[in-house]
């Protein structure tokens, strides 16, 4: 097994076969590649549901996937597992979530008080005409690289991770649509953290949409993230990654935003 460095943020997990049982050295391997790099990818694979939730699980405890927001839940045998896409089926309904448009820089399930660790993504099927690139953002870099006086700015404070909207920009199952940041559903996180595993501090953010920085007035708040998100997304934090079936991809949302091209 090779561990190939993918630029800013990221690494090719190269010379496995996911489909077979692995040791407990090279999954050691695997997860220290994991936490250095922030996300993991192995091309060329043939998964089956029951081995992504497998692989998954060596990372730790699964939670079930959240309720999509045409209301419709995923694999009744794997709960765990959450569909991602365009295809409409027989029934005139999606058979996915998030659809074909772009999905914003987010990290995953931020609005909840304790955030799964990781998320897994595998390709069983790709846009025939492309497209729908993912991007994966180096938190860890965009903090400590981040000029000082925006440092002092967000030092301490915490920001509110929206609840009712999901990447996609839909409004989830159940959520009431809500316009005023201050007022609308969700929980705060520190908007800088210590990783637990690497010690190093990144920034947490979960998504643009409805934040706000807890304590401070609507205006200063908002020119506040305005300022971090600009400073976020510039392109030399990001990594594109091109889409081929057969890729799983696994990120650590304590370290890292993701978004996803139309």
């Amino acid at each position: 097994m090779e561990v190939r460095p993918l630029g800013v943020v990221g690494a090719d997990i190269v010379g496995v076969d996911l489909t077979a049982p692995l040791d407990e050295e090279t999954f050691s391997k695997i997860y220290e590649a994991w936490v250095r790099y922030g996300v993991i990818r192995v091309r060329g694979q043939s998964l089956g549901d029951a081995d992504q939730v497998a692989f998954s699980r060596r990372f730790g405890p699964l939670d079930e996937a959240p309720v999509m927001e045409a209301g419709q839940t995923t694999s009744r045998e794997f709960p765990e597992i959450y569909v991602v896409s365009n295809v409409i089926g027989s029934d005139g309904k999606p058979i996915g979530s998030l659809g074909s448009g772009e999905a914003v820089w987010h990290t995953d399930m931020s609005y909840l008080e304790k955030p799964p660790k990781a998320s897994s993504l595998f390709a069983l099927e790709l846009p025939e005409h492309g497209g729908g690139s993912t991007w994966f953002c180096d938190c860890y870099a965009a903090y400590e690289k981040m000029p000082e006086d925006l440092k002092r700015r967000v030092a301490g404070k915490r920001v509110k991770h929206d609840a009712t909207h999901n990447s996609g920009g839909y409004l989830r199952a159940g959520a009431t649509k809500v316009d005023d940041p201050t007022t609308s559903d969700g929980v705060y996180h520190p908007i800088v953290v210590t990783h637990p595993e690497s010690n190093r501090k990144a920034l947490y953010l979960g998504r643009r949409h409805l934040a706000y920085v807890e304590g401070m007035a609507l205006q200063d708040s908002e020119d506040l993230l305005d300022d971090l998100w600009a400073w976020v997304q510039r392109p030399e934090f990001a990594f594109e990654h091109h889409w081929q079936l057969g890729d799983i991809i696994l990120w650590d949302n304590r370290c890292t935003l993701h978004r996803r091209d139309p």
